[in-house]
């Protein structure tokens, strides 16, 4: 019989899930009193619960008022996708720089990833989104055969899931998520490497424009489509 899950552990889960599905808005101001009472638990667990969101960026704590969910800000967004730009087009011109076989074969594992999403029951959800696209771009990474730009890119991820959160939570926006995806996958199965960098640039503005940012990431010194 499983052990049951401690009672920290569950509404930290909870209320990540209604974090990362924009149940809960940048500004609202959550209470240890009404969170204990709607999850059954006593205060400690959702203090604790707390301290731990707060400390990976998604909550600020007030002493006996709660915790506010912390906006994303327009900086902090734009910084942090120009680092993803930067690391990803690194990644997929090293991966073209290879076999040709190897190219088909890494797009043909990022379409299943993103065919997993889009076949989701009752169709993607946030969270599902955000655990594909880490998934997928995290394949990407690997492909470049650079592990410790990898790495960098996984710590990324965990320090920025709050602006990719933001940036999905509409169904449409999910659903062009998945299109987004899917369009640099079929071009490196299909073999066209500089058709998957225009598409991931593409993808990356796009979550800039999801966000609210009117300009996307741009790399210093390069155009639109011009990056190499």
């Amino acid at each position: 019989m499983p052990k049951p899950q401690p009672a920290a552990d569950l509404v930290y889960t909870r209320l990540r899930d209604r974090l990362l599905d924009g149940d809960l808005a940048g500004g609202e101001l959550l209470s240890e009193g009404v969170v204990a009472a709607e999850l059954g638990v006593s205060r400690t667990p959702v203090r604790e619960a707390f301290l731990r969101l707060e400390a990976q960026g998604f909550l600020r704590l007030y002493p006996k008022r709660g915790a506010m969910v912390v906006p994303v800000t327009p900086g902090e967004a734009l910084a942090v996708l120009q680092a993803r730009l930067l690391m990803e087009l690194f990644a997929l011109d090293s991966l073209a720089a290879g076999p040709a076989d190897v190219v088909r074969a890494t797009g043909a594992e990022l379409l299943a990833l993103a065919n997993r999403e889009a076949d989701a029951d009752g169709g993607p959800s946030s969270r599902q989104a955000l655990e594909t696209a880490r998934d997928f771009h995290a394949c990407l990474m690997r492909a470049g055969g650079n592990a410790v730009l990898a790495a960098s890119h996984a710590a990324l991820w965990d320090q920025q899931i709050r602006v990719s959160a933001a940036s999905t939570t509409r169904p449409a926006h999910v659903m062009e998520d998945v299109e987004e995806h899917s369009a640099l996958a079929r071009a490196l199965a299909e073999g066209d490497p500089g058709s998957a960098r225009e598409s991931l640039i593409d993808h990356i503005a796009a979550v800039a424009r999801r966000i609210g940012l009117a300009n996307g990431p741009s790399l210093p010194g390069a155009g639109s489509h011009d990056r190499r």
